[in-house]
């Protein structure tokens, strides 16, 4: 990971959490359930998520309790607008920005000397089946402070209200409650510790429940992809609900999300896009094995390509230069299919959303395909972070290179 963190691709957007910030941080985590953190320094995201406390704890989503409530943590007004860099739903990063659009002053003032613990309450105390996630609709976005901080105010405006009283100004008793409360919180007169809960409303979404389900909402019939062939399995025995089930690996998938206008494919277009370059390179460099010259100058420069691509046997060559061998064989015949002569996985992998959908829509559909065939090493990295560091560890060195040269220059 060292050569990704050089590049700044390794989680860069990170802050950086020690002294007082921890001990917020731990009061955060009691306040919600959990145990403190050992650590004395970590970084966090946008949700207030530390990939340290993750490994320290073993467990990666050590903010939830159970796969049905999600919590986040904000100690310092610099988390907004940073990335959330494991998500356990695709959803979380807007949630993020509601909260500090809606209420970013008042966070600001609330940090200044403690911290926000935030519920994202969907009304599921439990899930029970994966079938579940249906009932995601709205979310409430609930929040709490450490240290009873908004009683704390309460209580400090009461006793102001007894001092000015009668003649309560002389009342010792009243004096040292006073003063007591003032250096254990500071002056709370004016501050403002009030925050409105928010109702979010979800639509299509990705959750990493039940090992990874993808909910497509308004369509003709609503549609679930599950990514663990058990939970596929345990869910198609429910006909409760009107919906279409697939397994992630499921071909016909494709077709059905091309029927709904989900998904559209234009072979003669994507050859001229940056995309399948992308794409073919990265399938080529996995046939080169024992090579004169590296990877990443193969890749790049055309004559090597060429040179290596003839070495290759010639099932393998199919493979990486499959669409064009199509495309030259579509002029001859117009009635021939591409996947007579596409590889699966690149076929898969040159579809893309349908341009009628929503932006947050398209960015979903894009993770989905990543996650069927993940062969655009670019895309992988913008809509799956953590896919894609498994991938990139096992690469070889300058494949390595290549691909942080192709994420950095957008190639």
């Amino acid at each position: 990971m060292q050569k990704l963190i050089k590049a700044n691709l390794y989680r860069s957007e990170s802050i950086n959490v020690s002294g007082k910030l921890v001990e917020r941080y731990n009061k955060c985590l009691v306040k919600l359930g959990f145990t403190k953190t050992k650590l004395t320094s970590f970084s966090i995201d946008g949700v207030g998520w530390s990939p340290e406390i993750a490994k320290e704890k073993g467990v990666s989503f050590y903010l939830n309790n159970g796969e049905a409530n999600t919590y986040a943590i904000i100690i310092t007004p610099r988390q907004k607008g940073l990335p959330v860099y494991n998500p356990f739903n695709s959803f979380d990063r807007e949630l993020m920005k509601m909260v500090f659009k809606k209420h970013e002053k008042t966070i600001n003032d609330i940090t200044r000397d403690s911290a926000v613990c935030i519920e994202f309450d969907q009304k599921i105390d439990v899930f029970y089946e994966s079938l579940d996630v249906l009932r995601y609709k709205d979310i409430t976005i609930k929040f709490h402070l450490i240290d009873n901080l908004f009683e704390a105010k309460e209580e400090q405006l009461q006793l102001i209200e007894l001092f000015n009283a009668d003649n309560n100004f002389i009342n010792e008793d009243i004096h040292k409650k006073l003063i007591s409360s003032a250096k254990k919180y500071g002056d709370l007169r004016e501050r403002n510790l009030s925050i409105e809960e928010i109702t979010f409303t979800t639509d299509s979404f990705y959750t990493k429940a039940f090992g990874g389900v993808f909910l497509l909402r308004d369509l003709v019939t609503p549609v679930l992809v599950f990514q663990n062939e058990v939970t596929y399995k345990e869910a198609i025995k429910d006909t409760t609900y009107d919906v279409l089930m697939y397994h992630i690996s499921h071909k016909e998938m494709i077709e059905k999300l091309i029927s709904y206008n989900v998904l559209e494919l234009d072979l003669e277009e994507e050859t001229t896009q940056k995309r399948y370059k992308r794409i073919q390179k990265f399938m080529f460099s996995s046939y080169l094995k024992e090579t004169s010259h590296s990877i990443k100058d193969i890749l790049e420069e055309g004559i090597l390509f060429k040179s290596y691509l003839n070495k290759i046997d010639i099932l393998s060559r199919k493979k990486i230069m499959g669409l064009e061998l199509f495309l030259e064989k579509k002029k001859v015949s117009k009635n021939i299919n591409p996947k007579d002569f596409i590889d699966e996985e690149m076929y898969v992998s040159l579809h893309k959303p349908h341009s009628s959908l929503l932006p947050n829509h398209q960015d979903l559909i894009w993770s989905l395909l990543v996650n069927i065939a993940p062969k655009d090493v670019l895309f992988i990295y913008w809509y799956d972070k953590e896919q894609f560091y498994k991938l990139f560890k096992n690469l070889e060195d300058s494949t390595q290179d290549w691909v942080i040269e192709t994420i950095c220059n957008n190639f």
